[in-house]
């Protein structure tokens, strides 16, 4: 009996039982390898001018990372690419056998329904150290106007 055994079976279980509570990628399984996705935690945070939102995105490259705002809905996008290299048997490299992965790799897009309007044109978008940082100020209330009855 090999040591080397896969917890596959047991996450599409737990999948079953929570839908949603995985995040699955965005694009196709790749033939041949197991499902994969980023594993992104998040925190929304709300003050008196706006939100913050966290996403722990390690190993993502800021180039790989989309943001979009419309209206009140906050969508993140994200790309952990799985390169291969000389070091780690790609191209170049010798041939070898993966006896056991456990990284993450893949697509992801989530989408952030907040109770306020996003003012668009003030939300700022920082990466740094794998951590996401998106202050999201809200937009300002219309005012009410009086009209005069002719």
């Amino acid at each position: 009996m090999s040591s080397l055994t896969s917890r596959s079976m047991f996450e599409e279980l737990f999948r079953d039982f929570a839908p949603g509570f995985y995040i699955r990628p965005v694009h196709g399984q790749v033939p041949g390898e197991s499902p994969a996705a980023i594993d992104v935690r998040t925190e929304v945070r709300e003050d008196a001018n706006g939100f913050t939102l966290l996403a722990d995105l390690p190993g993502v490259k800021k180039e790989d990372i989309q943001v979009s705002i419309d209206a009140n809905v906050v969508t993140l996008r994200a790309e952990l690419k799985r390169e291969l290299s000389a070091e780690n048997g790609g191209e170049a490299g010798a041939k070898f056998r993966v006896l056991r992965s456990e990284r993450q790799y893949g697509a992801v897009s989530r989408s952030y329904a907040l109770p306020n309007e996003v003012d668009e044109a003030n939300a700022r978008a920082k990466f740094e150290n794998g951590v996401l940082t998106l202050t999201l100020p809200k937009k300002a209330a219309a005012k009410t106007r009086q009209l005069t009855v002719e």
